[in-house]
């Protein structure tokens, strides 16, 4: 999506510095809110599917996403609109540009961007421009289908029921909660020759790249966050660029070397774990680091 929105910009369709109010007024948001700062998740809108208070000491829940009640509204279908409101009715995390926290309801308001700047659905145009020049032909956009076309794992997820722990297979799930910030279903074919694409030069004129390349501190030391791009240190002098994604029961790595000459896509999907085991769930991305440090810094 943030690939999408710098092309606009570069067309002078969208302004980086312009204030999103200007452009979706329908929502009367902060006139401190940019477009950069929404590609950046500066903008201290509240998450959707749940967040820190504004004062950092408790978690409030958004849409139901894991548990019995994740897996009961997992069909549930919501619209763009309806997402931006339920993070309105939130009080805002911090004042625009003062802080960096990830927040899907950046994203959903940068495909409405989209729409309001071309005249089509995002998904056309991530179509138009993204997928059909780059020859993604197992990519697609799912809109309101529940299912994944081709070969595919499943997903699953598990959780505590009355003590007993319970296994559901997800696979079948609506994506509408992410829309533009993640409904996207890709391979990790596709994925390489899109990673390879925007390192490459293909898809950004230089001055573009150069600004989705300009990274802020994040709330982990090892992370600095552009424009839809994440810089990972990886110890030892290893970076890499790319993102991490996730929607309930997959989890996808996107990284490359900032050079592209050595590039990573993992597609992976967990079983019969509990997502409260805190213990387990750490000892996951443990061993998928390993995974990426091997792959990437050799």
């Amino acid at each position: 999506m943030a690939t999408v929105v710098l092309q606009l910009v570069d067309e002078g369709k969208l302004d980086l510095d312009t204030p999103v109010g200007r452009y979706l007024p329908r929502f009367g948001l902060d006139r401190r809110i940019t477009v950069r700062m929404l590609l950046q998740h500066t903008s201290g809108l509240f998450n959707y599917i749940g967040d820190t208070s504004p004062d950092g000491t408790t978690f409030e829940p958004g849409i139901p996403m894991v548990g019995k009640e994740g897996v009961a509204n997992r069909f549930h279908r919501y619209q763009p609109d309806e997402l931006v409101r339920l993070s309105l009715a939130k009080p805002a995390r911090f004042a625009p540009g003062t802080r960096w926290s990830y927040a899907n309801t950046n994203y959903v308001l940068a495909g409405l961007l989209v729409e309001q700047a071309t005249g089509t659905s995002y998904a056309t145009q991530v179509q138009r421009r993204i997928l059909q020049p780059l020859r993604m032909h197992d990519t697609s956009l799912p809109g309101t289908r529940t299912t994944i076309p081709g070969d595919h794992a499943h997903a699953y997820q598990a959780y505590q029921d009355n003590g007993r722990l319970t296994t559901v297979d997800i696979t079948r799930q609506s994506a509408t909660w992410a829309w533009a910030a993640g409904e996207i279903v890709t391979t990790t074919k596709d994925l390489d020759r899109f990673i390879t694409a925007l390192t490459g030069g293909k898809l950004l004129p230089p001055k573009l790249y150069a600004e989705m390349g300009r990274m802020r501190e994040t709330d982990s030391a090892s992370t600095q966050y552009g424009l839809g791009l994440a810089r990972y240190e990886l110890g030892s002098g290893c970076v890499a660029v790319g993102h991490v994604g996730e929607i309930p029961g997959y989890k996808t790595y996107l990284l490359s070397t900032p050079d592209g000459s050595r590039r990573l896509e993992i597609s992976a999907t967990q079983g019969q774990f509990d997502y409260q085991d805190t213990a387990g769930q750490r000892k996951v991305a443990e061993a998928e680091g390993k995974l990426v440090v091997t792959a990437l810094c050799r």
